[in-house]
């Protein structure tokens, strides 16, 4: 786990030193443990790294170079097969100076090319300079676990871990009013766009070639290209236990002390049950409770700890977070309708204190239908629609504010400079893809390639990062999702019951009460702060003078909306929470950089 900054000129020209520093300096908490940059000043390119050291901790610094200095690698993340690819590449000849994944993926890609990137198993963002073809490859895993941005300002191309590491040398940016859009539509900005015009992600499954005439984006993995097949439930529940206990296993490969995050819920209590077959010492386990009983998951978490005997570690909070927002969207660079985050810091927090590292149930319920809106949606009258019709009906589903409500939200001033309001076309391709699924598979599709590269991945990421503490996800083990995307869509959503057949797998592990135990969001009662405790931050950053003078939005839609929350004639928690979160982020922004519009 790293962070990973650097530049590629057209015409050769150098990046002053001074801006190529800060464009580290602001990834710093990413990579406390090292530092380390190749700059080549007369051909205008630069690959840097900050390190936080997991494995190979003596010996793992970056950037990596091949024997003759021609090929540079630095990246951010971890590649979890390192081990059996570095046995295949000695028994081709190939020699190793470290035990470092790092070199693994020079090697590699000295043997291989670019190509060889399929061998990975892992969760990366990487860099590579090839001074034989004089070409720079941005290349991001498969489902984007690991960030990876991208800007190309006049005649040279930035990229970094974290937008703020690029607007260090790009001081003045400007809004990209579509992504606010977007952002409006669906709580988060989708990819590839963000709310800095002209900065976007390398998109999940795709590296860039970049050359001096100009650059070039390759697909190198496709959830898509699976196909469902047929076979019987004990079939399916033989090999989901097999690859969900394989890929526990790798993700314990580390040099430094480890844990887990343990709500109590299915997810986190089968990692943590199959942690406890590969160890043999007890699993640190952390956990965040709430004195509030309706949103305090901490006895689940507590009875899946002694069922695993692990070393447990509670601490009970107050649920009210909100002082925490400001720093939490510092860390994302971007705003996030997702008050998780915030217990998300805490709990990260809580187990930076004593591990590097933490396995966590990430990405379970994209695969297989775990969340309470997957079983709600879907009905006989769905499933009897056609497509357009069942593809409208659940982008509605989806919406945060439906295109009727961001008619009235954005002033016509901001709608005039949208080009697609509607967003349909954001989903569009994502569903051609894929088509040949199922109608759960294909919601769930969506999921996996806008909602968890969007929103739920960036939160174990940033928060996790805040504090320099590295998330490993088993469920997101290329393994896993490939099997998913095999899976029939009944066999994840059956008669109301999400996670049908893995709940059924892992009922022998972790027990029926946790296995089939009420999904509990990891979530605090903000609607109800917006009218009492927190109505006076809630105003100031909504109908204030400061958050007035933006002119994005129609003034008296905005003080109705919470109106009616307040007077409890609509519960308007997540546009609210959207909007505060808007004007969080551009109070964050100005403080370092200028944003116009």
């Amino acid at each position: 786990m790293c962070g990973i900054f650097g530049y590629f000129d057209f015409r050769r020209s150098r990046m002053d030193e001074v801006s190529l520093q800060s464009m580290g300096e602001a990834i710093a908490h990413r990579g406390p443990d090292g530092s380390g940059c190749h700059h080549d000043p007369d051909l205008g390119l630069a690959l840097g790294n900050l390190r936080l050291a997991i494995l190979d901790v003596e010996h793992g610094q970056q950037p990596f170079y091949s024997d003759d200095k021609k090929i540079v690698v630095v990246q951010n993340g971890e590649i979890f097969n390192f081990v059996e690819l570095a046995n295949s590449l000695r028994s081709e000849g190939h020699e190793f100076k470290t035990n470092s994944d790092t070199e693994v993926i020079l090697r590699l890609y000295e043997a291989r090319g670019i190509d060889a990137v399929r061998e990975l198993n892992g969760m990366f963002a990487i860099a590579v300079y090839d001074g034989r073809t004089d070409e720079l490859f941005l290349v991001r895993d498969r489902v984007g676990e690991k960030p990876l941005y991208f800007m190309q300002e006049h005649d040279r191309v930035l990229f970094a871990s974290e937008i703020k590491s690029i607007l260090n040398v790009c001081k003045t940016v400007k809004l990209n009013e579509t992504a606010l859009n977007q952002y409006f539509a669906f709580n988060y900005v989708p990819p590839p766009l963000t709310m800095f015009d002209g900065v976007k992600h390398v998109m999940p499954g795709e590296y860039k070639k970049i050359g001096r005439s100009g650059d070039t984006s390759v697909r190198w993995w496709d959830l898509s290209a699976r196909e469902i097949r047929g076979q019987n439930e004990q079939t399916w529940i033989e090999e989901f236990n097999h690859v969900l206990n394989d890929a526990v296993r790798i993700r314990l490969r580390s040099d430094v002390p480890f844990g887990a995050f343990l709500s109590g819920g299915v997810d986190s209590s089968s990692v943590v049950g199959a942690m406890s077959k590969h160890l043999d010492q007890p699993v640190k386990t952390y956990t965040i409770g709430f004195h509030d009983p309706k949103y305090d998951e901490s006895p689940y978490a507590e009875e899946a700890s002694l069922r695993f005997s692990t070393e447990h570690t509670v601490r009970k909070v107050e649920p009210n977070m909100l002082d925490l927002w400001p720093l939490a969207t510092y860390h994302c660079d971007q705003p996030h309708g997702d008050v998780s985050f915030l217990p998300t810091y805490r709990v990260a927090s809580l187990a930076a204190k004593d591990v590097k590292m933490v396995l966590t149930g990430d990405g379970a319920d994209e695969l297989f239908a775990g969340y309470d809106k997957h079983r709600n949606f879907f009905n006989a009258d769905v499933c009897a629609l056609d497509n357009a019709s069942f593809q409208a009906l659940y982008q509605d589903n989806i919406s945060l504010f439906g295109s009727e409500k961001r008619v009235k939200l954005l002033n016509e001033s901001t709608k005039s400079r949208i080009e697609d309001f509607d967003c349909g076309s954001v989903l569009a391709p994502y569903y051609q893809s894929a088509s040949h699924f199922d109608r759960v598979n294909q919601v769930l599709y969506l999921d996996m390639m806008l909602l968890l590269s969007g929103n739920n991945l960036v939160k174990p990421d940033r928060m996790g990062m805040a504090v320099s503490l590295e998330n490993r996800a088993p469920f997101l083990d290329f393994r896993m999702m490939e099997l998913a995307f095999e899976m029939p869509g009944d066999l994840k959503l059956r008669g109301g019951t999400t996670k049908y057949l893995y709940k059924k797998a892992v009922t022998p592990l972790i027990g029926e009460h946790l296995a089939y135990r009420k999904k509990q969001m990891f979530t605090v009662p903000v609607g109800d702060w917006f009218k009492r405790e927190s109505y006076d931050l809630c105003a100031e950053l909504l109908l204030s003078e400061r958050a007035r003078s933006r002119e994005l939005f129609d003034e008296k839609f905005v003080a109705c909306l919470l109106a009616d929350h307040c007077q409890d004639k609509a519960n308007n928690t997540r546009e609210i929470r959207a909007l505060m979160a808007v004007e969080t982020w551009f109070r964050q922004v100005e403080k370092n950089w200028q944003i116009t519009h």
